[in-house]
């Protein structure tokens, strides 16, 4: 599914673009481990600023003329957002900040230039002060769109997004459509069992997956989401987003690398899901500016091949998962794919069935994936 708002950043991160026995989980996320507060997207905010239509005016017009001088430079330099979407991205912004109630009415004045009534006053969810800051740090800066409104659009979800936390990409979205059209279709009954994300970031895929699980219930078992993540940042953002959702009892957030927070299920996970960081660390440099300036190297680099995460995927989940046991992983592309489907064929043998490499929805081989004998 496509989202409702079509990211600044290109398709993927990856190097070749050019930018014990089963229990509830009662108050299951880990408070211990969350030492961040997580900020609040600016569509959630209160509405407890105003300013004058023609103060925002004058603000809006600045924000277009500064997002109009881009013209195609950061296409050229890292294949960036050029003006046409920046302007998009200030309209999504505008969206954002103005109250609800007379958003339609302010947008389409805004657009039409209509100056009647320039001192009615219009209420808004951050000072414009803050907005001017914010729109100079989206242009000058490179910051991500996504960290300037504090969240992002991904599948029917709305997710909440900050500096730390990597910004979830569409075609991760191919991760979920597998764990329905391939896992719980051909084995229904892991859809009571327990899931894993590792290294969850915004808790994207544990969510997705929680309420996926969900669906394909049979009577009161539900499956059960665990999501692990190394940063603090991401371990708040995630239970922050996990419990907007009212998927507490559902989803439950560990501190920890990897499988490190698991012991307790080793042997008894039905699925283990993850989307790591595979970029070759060479090429980080020539990430476009959002994401290679911007977004957590933790989630971005994967050692010199871009492999080492993936591969300790792999040694981890032949002993974590149960036995019909599913896996998919996201990888840089094509190369990385059939160096991870030789490595368990290899290194793993008899240990995996049913494995293949599934493209994303640009049809680049993005997907390994396959279950546990």
């Amino acid at each position: 599914m496509w989202k409702l708002r079509s990211s600044g950043l290109s398709c993927g991160v990856c190097a070749n673009f050019q930018i014990p026995s089963p229990r509830c989980f009662m108050n299951s996320i880990t408070t211990s481990s969350i030492d961040v507060k997580p900020k609040v997207p600016l569509y959630l905010r209160p509405p407890s600023f105003s300013a004058s239509l023609s103060e925002l005016t004058k603000w809006h017009k600045w924000a277009k003329n500064l997002a109009s001088s881009v013209g195609s430079s950061f296409i050229n330099l890292d294949n960036g957002p050029d003006s046409t979407l920046l302007r998009r991205e200030l309209n999504w912004l505008l969206q954002d900040l103005i109250e609800l109630q007379h958003r339609s009415v302010i947008l389409s004045r805004l657009e039409s230039g209509n100056n009647e009534n320039p001192d009615v006053s219009v209420a808004l969810r951050a000072p414009l002060e803050e907005m001017y800051c914010v729109w100079r740090q989206r242009i000058e800066k490179r910051r991500p769109f996504q960290y300037v409104v504090g969240c992002e659009h991904w599948r029917d979800l709305v997710l909440s997004v900050q500096e730390g936390v990597l910004i979830p990409r569409p075609e991760t979205e191919v991760i979920i459509d597998l764990v329905e059209g391939v896992a719980l279709n051909n084995a229904p009954e892991l859809a009571q069992g327990f899931w894993a994300d590792l290294g969850t970031g915004s808790g994207a895929i544990a969510i997705a997956t929680a309420r996926a699980l969900a669906t394909h219930a049979h009577g009161d078992a539900c499956g059960r989401v665990i999501a692990t993540d190394l940063s603090p940042v991401a371990v708040a953002v995630a239970t922050s987003n996990v419990q907007r959702y009212g998927l507490q009892d559902v989803v439950e957030v560990r501190k920890g690398s990897w499988f490190e927070p698991l012991k307790d299920v080793q042997g008894k996970l039905a699925g283990v899901l993850s989307n790591p960081p595979y970029i070759p660390s060479g090429d980080i440099s020539g990430l476009q500016a959002e994401v290679g300036q911007h977004e957590p190297i933790l989630a971005l680099d994967g050692g010199i091949s871009g492999t080492n995460d993936l591969l300790h995927l792999i040694d981890g989940v032949a002993s974590m998962l149960k036995p019909g046991g599913f896996f998919a992983f996201e990888t840089n592309g094509e190369k990385q794919c059939k160096f991870l489907v030789e490595y368990i064929e290899n290194e793993k043998p008899g240990s995996f069935r049913d494995m293949n490499i599934v493209s994303d929805f640009a049809g680049i081989q993005r997907f390994v994936m396959g279950f546990r004998r």
